[in-house]
């Protein structure tokens, strides 16, 4: 069975809501104590602009098909499984992995700063769904339940903080703030479940992804222009979702 349960009482829980809240003030205050930064337009200069039955940057564009298919799974599994209270986090991170195909495939039709919104929606409601997920598993559902809304409210509007402003430092945090907080939230709680090292290997997929992402030129002209750097960011961020949806599938309760 895949239930949740509370874990904390609710001294507990509410001392662990305050921790989780100073460390996102306090992480957002030193961020925006930063100067603003914007999109670069040399970020949609890709490396592989092969046009193929008609579709440009058709390998960019087909390399989001594994979005699309971890993200329908894990709906699934998310429809045919108990996971009380915490349902609807899991729903919404596949469902916002689901939803970055059609919305990355968008943007590489045609990439500019318009197009990239609708890639980024999606994957900003991933990364909150997944972190809320998270963090109710191990602190318990009362308190996934309560950062849910909060959290998908802020993951849309970095997005749109970025688009009317072009200022990514809100951004920024939604997809680096939960790789900060959810280890210390392990380390601080006892975990419920076997199947952690799928969480590692998503990790691990996630900043292989971020690294491909970084060298996409680089990677194309070492592999001869077969394949390019963005194009394995794709299949290596869909890897890291898929990880996510074998954990839950294979897990059982920890001892």
């Amino acid at each position: 069975m895949l239930e949740t349960g509370t874990m904390a009482s609710d001294d507990e829980s509410l001392a662990l809501l305050l921790f989780l809240a100073c460390m996102a003030f306090g992480s957002l205050l030193l961020l925006f104590a930063q100067p603003p930064f914007g999109q670069d337009l040399g970020y949609h200069d890709f490396a592989d602009q092969r046009v193929f039955l008609g579709i440009p940057n058709f390998f960019d564009i087909i390399s989001n098909l594994p979005f699309v298919i971890v993200g329908a799974a894990g709906v699934n599994f998310c429809l045919r499984n108990p996971l009380p209270e915490l349902r609807i986090a899991w729903w919404s991170f596949f469902a916002g992995v689901a939803l970055v195909g059609p919305g990355s495939a968008f943007y590489h039709w045609i990439p500019d700063n318009a197009s990239l919104v609708i890639d980024r929606l999606p994957m900003a409601v991933a990364f909150m769904g997944l972190m809320t997920a998270l963090i109710g598993e191990y602190a318990g559902a009362r308190i996934g339940k309560i950062l849910l809304a909060p959290a998908l409210i802020l993951g849309l509007m970095s997005v749109l903080y970025w688009h009317w402003f072009d200022d990514l430092r809100l951004y920024a945090w939604v997809q680096f703030f939960p790789l900060g907080v959810l280890p210390i939230v392990a380390l601080l709680l006892r975990r419920r479940y076997t199947g952690q090292g799928f969480l590692v290997t998503a990790l691990l997929c996630y900043i292989l992804a971020k690294v491909a992402e970084s060298h996409d030129h680089d990677i194309f002209t070492l592999t001869h222009e077969l394949v390019s750097g963005h194009t394995l960011k794709h299949l290596l961020a869909a890897s890291a979702g898929l990880a996510v949806l074998l954990m839950l599938q294979r897990r059982t309760r920890a001892a």
